[in-house]
């Protein structure tokens, strides 16, 4: 279990800001017309979006999508072929030695030096930044401290990205970027980690997130964007993204039940089920919908085998990017193939 507090009952990492929980905007990251080509082929194709201060953006992306590119762009690894990125106020590319102090990092890979110490490592990350903060209470934080004396090498890959976030905390970043965090760990540490952001949040640190873990982004994000293809399919709130697929109701009726008529749906029966003896309704108003089932069901007094009623998932929205990107494929067949064969590159995130 990792630890909470360390003596001082306020956070080690920085003081909070309550910018983002009183509704203040304040964008930290803005992205205007981003755009990043290698050679001839352009990855990311037009991206806009804002963090503001104080809160989680989870960038999401099918394979390909240049989420990757575009991440490397806003903490200034790549100069954009186009637009404006701007974190904190700087130019990431050419105001970098600014900004270093000032933001957080956790890479894919790490890159650490294997015969190293976990201790060692740390004091490293310490001497390097021009700000300190105590590198025991942050190994405390996400229980390394035992494992302080022992060499990178032999860390275990949860481990080793345990120690990454360790590191990418020590400078007491305003902002914090995230990539794959949670990537390797167990479910148990995944849960502490969640923790542990929730409350770099709670303490004011702004977050850019990307993940593959669709459920991460829905536990943490306070907003949310999904590339496709290298532009923003669908970006807003939480609430916003999911309103954009229907509602689900299913259920199997029982044989002697098939014949009686169903009530009227708000939503879309799938007909091709039904003659399967499945119920499978499409629905943009839940509520009505399952009160009309509860109604019938009472009425009929039928058992409703394998029920089941929810809103959209992140999933859903996800597969459906996905879905109608390829029907739209489908129904233009003159159109040039996708973007990652396009490019003759593998290599396209």
């Amino acid at each position: 279990m990792f630890r909470t507090r360390i003596g001082d009952p306020r956070p080690w990492w920085r003081t909070p800001a309550d910018s983002y929980r009183c509704g203040v905007q304040n964008p930290l990251i803005e992205v205007n017309g981003l755009r990043c080509s290698y050679g001839s082929f352009e990855a990311v194709r037009g991206v806009d979006f804002e963090v503001n201060e104080g809160e989680l953006f989870a960038l999401l992306g099918t394979n390909g999508a240049g989420k990757t590119t575009t991440m490397e762009t806003i903490e200034g690894h790549r100069k954009p072929s186009a637009g404006v990125v701007r974190v904190l106020g700087l130019d990431p590319f050419r105001q970098r030695k600014q900004l270093r102090s000032r933001t957080g990092i956790m890479l894919q890979e790490s890159g650490f030096a294997g015969d190293l110490t976990v201790a060692e490592t740390v004091s490293l990350w310490q001497a390097m930044s021009s700000r300190r903060c105590a590198g025991d209470a942050a190994l405390e934080r996400l229980d390394l401290a035992h494992r302080r004396d022992v060499r990178v090498k032999q860390l275990s890959g949860g481990e080793r990205r345990r120690l990454d976030l360790v590191l990418a905390t020590l400078g007491r970043p305003e902002v914090l970027f995230l990539d794959e965090p949670t990537t390797g760990l167990d479910p148990e540490s995944r849960k502490c980690a969640w923790e542990f952001i929730r409350e770099l949040l709670a303490d004011g640190v702004t977050m850019l997130l990307t993940t593959h873990y669709l459920d991460e982004a829905e536990s943490l994000a306070h907003r949310l964007a999904i590339m496709h293809e290298g532009r923003i399919a669908v970006a807003g709130s939480l609430v916003d993204v999911l309103s954009r697929e229907r509602a689900q109701i299913s259920f199997d009726l029982p044989a002697e039940s098939s014949a009686l008529d169903l009530p009227e749906f708000v939503g879309q029966l799938d007909t091709g089920q039904l003659l399967r003896g499945h119920v499978h309704v499409q629905t943009p108003d839940l509520e009505s919908d399952l009160r009309s089932v509860v109604q019938w069901q009472s009425a009929h007094q039928v058992p409703l085998l394998r029920f089941r009623a929810q809103h959209a998932s992140l999933d859903d929205v996800f597969h459906g990017v996905v879905d109608s990107h390829r029907a739209e494929v489908l129904s233009s067949p003159g159109e040039p193939a996708s973007s990652t064969a396009a490019s003759g590159n593998g290599d396209v995130r």
